[in-house]
């Protein structure tokens, strides 16, 4: 596995339709989560950057999708929490079309990490996602996140009991699962591990229109 597949990465661009993103920038990566489940923070975490995704003490502060560029030429991009009941009902329903034309319709888009609150996850709004999602058939990885906050006996039992939910209520969709801790920074190798194999199917049937890996520089070799 190629090492820190996240660092390094830098932002491109905010936008507020999907429809204003080139759509030939390589395979993405997108990231999800209900607000305040620890997206920022997972983002943070992987790429090794302590700011490069806003965190907020206010959730449902992100209001528009960041897209992140990778150092292969492959793309994170930073979805639109959502689920924050204080956010007025128009803006919601706003980022609920955005959030669901994005996922269904984005031909760059490769796989989906799903963040979800390890003491609470698959809410009704993580089924709505999942269930937009597996339209697409593209692969589907969760991070439980905040697993710190369980005892090892206690981050077991969740780690099973959301796979059988996974495996007995979306029977048809390519879900994953892990435990994720932004605080201890435990399972960034597991969560590498999965996006290295989704650029690599990416690679092998060509599909988002192009390798993600750029041609070197002249003058420069293989990074």
């Amino acid at each position: 596995m190629p090492p820190s597949l996240f660092r390094h990465a830098s932002f491109e661009i905010s936008v507020a339709q999907p429809q204003a993103m080139a759509q030939a920038g390589g395979a993405e990566i997108a990231f999800a989560g209900r607000s305040n489940a620890g997206k920022s923070s997972a983002i943070n975490t992987l790429v090794g950057h302590t700011r490069l995704a806003y965190v907020s003490k206010t959730p449902g502060r992100t209001q528009l999708i960041n897209l992140f560029r990778l150092k292969n030429g492959a793309a994170l991009v930073d979805l639109p929490g959502y689920g924050y009941a204080d956010v007025p009902l128009a803006v919601r329903l706003q980022w609920q079309g955005l959030l669901e034309h994005y996922l269904t319709r984005r031909e760059a888009l490769v796989g989906l990490v799903l963040i979800m609150d390890a003491r609470r996850p698959f809410t009704e709004l993580d089924r709505q996602m999942i269930g937009w999602f597996a339209t697409t058939g593209k692969p589907l990885h969760c991070l439980l996140t905040k697993s710190d906050k369980l005892t090892r006996q206690e981050q077991t039992k969740t780690l099973a009991a959301a796979r059988r939910t996974a495996s007995a209520d979306f029977p048809a969709v390519p879900i994953t699962l892990q435990l994720f801790s932004s605080l201890k920074k435990t399972g960034m190798e597991e969560t590498e591990q999965v996006v290295v194999g989704w650029l690599g199917a990416v690679d092998q049937t060509g599909v988002a229109g192009q390798s993600v890996t750029p041609p070197a520089r002249e003058g420069q070799g293989e990074p």
